[in-house]
């Protein structure tokens, strides 16, 4: 399964290692320092060209992490994601 995370971009959802709201997880110094560190190593890919709402974290079977900086709220993501129809019906 795919997911569309703006403009031209899809994701496997099988790569996601977690979707992240902007402004609550950048509170951290932690996450900070994480989103710095991946910029300046090319891992950051931004998929808007509006204020970002959240970040998806990537790696794929090679262990190559990227990060995707969208426009799109992670509760939105998480939605077409199907993962919250998942757990409601457990």
């Amino acid at each position: 399964m795919y997911l569309h995370l703006g403009q031209d971009t899809v994701i496997k959802v099988d790569d996601i290692v977690g979707i992240f709201d902007m402004e609550t997880s950048t509170i951290s110094n932690v996450t900070r320092d994480f989103l710095s560190n991946c910029q300046k190593s090319g891992k950051i890919i931004n998929v808007s060209m509006e204020m970002p709402k959240s970040f998806v974290l990537c790696c794929d079977k090679k262990k190559k992490k990227k990060v995707y900086i969208t426009q799109i709220s992670s509760t939105t993501l998480l939605k077409r994601t199907g993962y919250i129809n998942e757990i409601a019906n457990v």
